[in-house]
């Protein structure tokens, strides 16, 4: 049986306790929030005070820094970072070894592959979504400014 609490040295020798997320088995620090439809892989950290949403999969090996946001339904690869307060919106998508950096804004919907980084602040807006084109019906900006088109001759 795995344990449910995990404490951890850090690099300044501090320890740190986790809980294990019930869906995955990742560690959760103290403040963080899960939604319990997430699943956290194994070997996953989401760091104190991180919100991830619900119906979201992170990949094992992550790590999810102090902070960090992440939308719902979500999905992030094997062994990605996110920095700490990085902002990633609903049903984005990040490929394995892909690297966000602090305060980066990702907005929703957005698909980044395998090996992306995203710099300290960055920002990638939402995915566009498509626009229906016009009606049938509606006359073209040509038409409406009285455009006519040049005949052709039989040549």
């Amino acid at each position: 049986m795995r344990n449910t609490i995990e404490s951890v040295e850090d690099n300044a020798g501090n320890v740190v306790t986790y809980r294990r997320h019930t869906n995955g088995g990742g560690l959760i620090g103290r403040g963080a929030k899960v939604g319990t439809t997430s699943v956290i892989g194994p070997a996953t950290y989401v760091e104190a005070g991180a919100r991830v949403g619900s119906g979201c999969r992170i990949g094992s090996g992550s790590w999810i820094d102090r902070k960090a946001q992440i939308g719902d339904h979500a999905v992030i690869g094997d062994a990605v970072y996110v920095g700490p307060g990085a902002v990633l919106g609903d049903r984005v998508r990040i490929g394995s070894h892909s690297r966000i950096g602090a305060r980066a804004q990702i907005g929703d919907g957005v698909r980044l592959h395998a090996d992306s980084t995203v710099p300290e602040g960055g920002l990638i807006a939402a995915a566009n979504t498509p626009v229906p084109p016009p009606p049938a019906s509606a006359p073209s900006a040509r038409a409406q400014a009285g455009h006519k088109r040049p005949k052709r001759s039989a040549a």
